[in-house]
């Protein structure tokens, strides 16, 4: 049987590892941490703007399992918020055990607290990960869908230190970028100053350090909105932000909380005395990051170059998804290009044609789109996603935004490749 060997279990190693087993491989999936699905931990947002298509477009070429769980663990459906229609919030605190448990059910491999540190090549190819105990974990395909963040070095060198986040850096050590170590110079991404990385977009709030009435309007809306006194408005932070969707004056001019579980406050940091200036913030309380008062984890610093089929350059047996494969933003962004690699992975490993998807799907011009502009270095400091920023634009110009999943299925299946993630190819 193709062994494929995934490491990292956020989002995208998640997709792969699904795709991967439908497509007939045995599929062990690395995860550093104690806790799969990565920056789903604290995210939480799915289906807004262009990110509806490509939910749908997911589910139409046969990868729906992930879509169905963020869908069924919403606290909040078809909300709106500035710049923003028709989103889902999903519940950060639910979704990961429902992840694992169809992960288990698929037959996948899983294995947390487990980091690769190193690979074993043989040419072109990886033999082997090398995990931090020095044992080895062999494999006929590799995806990398490590993320690009970390380790903390890079958050205090192009951010304001280590901000403690999700990832976790001093308990379960630091991120290893593998197609580095398998040769292959990594990609930076860089903010508008040309500085490099980007700060993660959101922080969150304890939901129980807020005021009553704030508690109560954000569990019954989904949204809250705040003013922010005039004399603490910064437009300038939101050239720091990952999230160029959310790089609007209003998110500079407000305080803007989302309903994740935990209450999502919609900017990159916020110094904490100045939050409790703001009425209903008085006892405000970071959940995460805890540095967010001051700064959060530098992300897109370790891209691997890749071509549309996500296949790693240089590497005969290597793929990526995720922010490993470019300047994407979001869930969605990375379950459709794991999806897409660990459908691949199994192609690669047969030694047939891998699959690119059409540019008149809005997946399949994300990837091509995306994998053309971070060649410039105007590209570069651009982000790239269904939600927002360039591409959001550039979806509703090419006709390729739509919320009615009955045209986005007949699209996929028009192109004939309707279920195509179900197909067994070995």
């Amino acid at each position: 049987m193709i062994r494929v060997v995934i490491i990292g279990g956020g989002w995208a190693g998640c997709a792969a590892a699904l795709t991967a087993r439908k497509a007939g491989a045995e599929v062990i999936l690395l995860e550093k941490t104690d806790m799969l699905t990565g920056l789903g931990l604290v995210g939480g947002i799915m289906r807004n703007n262009g990110r509806y298509t490509g939910a749908e477009e997911i589910k139409a070429l046969g990868a729906e399992e992930l879509i169905n769980i963020t869908d069924a663990a919403a606290r909040h459906v078809n909300i709106n918020f500035p710049g923003h229609q028709h989103a889902n919030l999903y519940d950060v605190t639910k979704v990961e055990p429902m992840v694992r448990k169809i992960l288990e059910e698929k037959g996948v491999d899983i294995r947390l607290m487990t980091r690769a540190v190193d690979v074993e090549m043989e040419g072109r190819s990886i033999k082997s990960v090398v995990l931090a105990d020095e044992s080895t974990i062999k494999g006929d395909v590799f995806i990398e869908t490590t993320g690009s963040t970390g380790p903390m070095g890079n958050c205090l060198k192009y951010g304001n230190g280590c901000s403690m986040c999700i990832l976790r850096c001093p308990s379960f050590g630091p991120r290893v970028s593998i197609s580095y170590r398998a040769g292959v110079e990594d990609i930076l991404g860089m903010r508008a100053d040309e500085v490099y990385g980007a700060f993660s977009g959101s922080c969150k709030l304890n939901k129980d350090s807020l005021s009553e009435e704030i508690r109560e309007k954000l569990n019954r809306d989904g949204v809250v909105i705040l003013p922010v006194p005039k004399e603490d408005i910064n437009i300038g932070k939101l050239d720091l932000k990952v999230c160029q969707q959310y790089a609007l004056p209003e998110y500079a001019e407000n305080i803007i909380l989302l309903d994740t579980g935990h209450a999502k406050l919609m900017t990159p940091f916020y110094p904490l005395e100045k939050l409790r200036k703001i009425p209903g913030l008085e006892r405000a309380r970071y959940e995460d990051p805890y540095s967010g008062g001051k700064g959060n984890s530098v992300r897109y610093l370790s891209m691997a170059p890749r071509n549309n089929a996500m296949k790693v350059m240089g590497v005969d047996n290597l793929l990526c998804a995720g922010e490993k494969a470019g300047l994407f933003v979001g869930h969605t962004e990375a379950m459709a290009t794991g999806s897409l690699a660990g459908h691949n992975s199994v192609r690669l490993a047969m030694g047939i044609p891998l699959l690119e998807l059409p540019r008149n799907t809005a997946t399949g011009d994300l990837i091509a789109y995306a994998n053309e502009n971070i060649k410039t270095r105007e590209g570069l400091k651009l982000r790239y996603t269904f939600a927002g920023s360039v591409f959001f634009e550039r979806m509703k110009q090419q006709g390729l935004y739509s919320v009615d999943p009955e045209e986005i299925r007949n699209r996929i299946k028009r192109i004939g490749l309707l279920d195509i993630y179900k197909e067994k190819l070995v």
